[in-house]
């Protein structure tokens, strides 16, 4: 039996007056949904970039790793907000909502992209509340992404961030130019953009689908959920910069796995950051032509190889 994504319905956290890195926001609200029973062993499923709550269909049901009927799954929505946002802040903010859900103990956080980097901040902040985690394409430290950001910034409809409507060309721009980094080298020229003859040219699928998709958000949350994710570093919150030493006391168990292509996270982040782990996280590289992409779901192979992993390493 399928699980029925219509029938979940957002639920939202009122913060009240919540501090965060940039200063204040009056009235915060964190959405989220929840799947299974809250009795079951809890496990948190964090946004990535761009993602909504209805992305993560992919990762949960009754035939998936993350099976309702085992676990509980409370989703947070990564939203984005205006002043400047720490991926601290996000997992404080996720923190309260589990409180409010009277979840004890987190079994595991998993999360893919910027999912995965607070996977890793959970692991930092909350060392004694959650006993795994899994990190998709992601890494303990920021990633360089500003060409995008540039685009986006320098279109003439984005005026400085006070456009009116949305700005289309701007965001237009900010995902072509971002599309070269989500996908790997190989991929393109393989033509897999081709998707079996489903688009013609790259052009096609850049235009009908990749930018499309990214029409649908607001420029300025765009802007604001990069500088999150460019200013992530878990060795902020301890230890000043010091990663090796940082990494080194997270004392839940990880499964840390990159993209062989990942031009966001390369897997030699992740061959560094498993080294600063010590004993406590295991390194599965993603063989895939897929590059960043390849952790969300898009194609078959991947994923089931992705969710295979991931439910050995949650039955351990």
């Amino acid at each position: 039996m399928s699980l029925d994504f219509a029938s979940i319905k957002n639920q939202y956290h009122h913060h009240g007056r919540l501090r965060v890195e940039g200063g204040v926001i009056p009235d915060a609200i964190t959405a989220y949904r929840t799947y299974g029973d809250s009795k079951n062993p809890c496990i948190v499923f964090p946004t990535c970039y761009g993602g909504i709550l209805n992305d993560q269909g992919y990762m949960i049901g009754e035939s998936k790793v993350l099976d309702p009927s085992k676990y509980f799954i409370p989703a947070p929505y990564n939203g984005p907000y205006f002043p400047s946002i720490s991926y601290e802040d996000n997992i404080r903010a996720q923190y309260a909502v589990l409180q409010h859900l009277g979840i004890s103990k987190v079994y595991a956080v998993v999360g893919f992209s910027m999912g995965g980097q607070q996977s890793y901040h959970w692991a930092v902040i909350y060392p004694d509340y959650i006993e795994k985690y899994i990190v998709i394409c992601g890494s303990a430290q920021n990633s360089f992404i500003e060409g995008p950001k540039s685009a986006l910034i320098a279109s003439k409809d984005f005026d400085n961030g006070h456009y009116s409507g949305n700005a289309t060309q701007g965001v237009r721009a900010f995902a072509r130019a971002y599309s070269a980094w989500a996908y790997g080298q190989t991929w393109f020229r393989e033509h897999q953009y081709l998707h079996s003859g489903l688009y013609p040219t790259l052009d096609a699928f850049l235009k009908e689908e990749w930018e499309n998709a990214h029409l649908a958000f607001d420029a300025n949350d765009l802007i604001t959920l990069i500088n999150t994710w460019q200013s992530g570093d878990v060795s902020k919150i301890r230890h000043s910069g010091d990663l090796t030493k940082c990494l080194g006391e997270i004392k839940a168990k990880g499964l840390i796995m990159p993209s062989k292509t990942n031009l966001y996270f390369p897997p030699e982040d992740s061959e560094d950051e498993i080294k600063a782990l010590r004993n406590s996280a295991r390194l599965v590289v993603i063989d895939t032509v897929w590059g960043h992409m390849s952790g969300a779901g898009v194609n078959k192979k991947d994923d089931e190889f992705i969710q295979a992993e991931i439910g050995k390493f949650l039955a351990q």
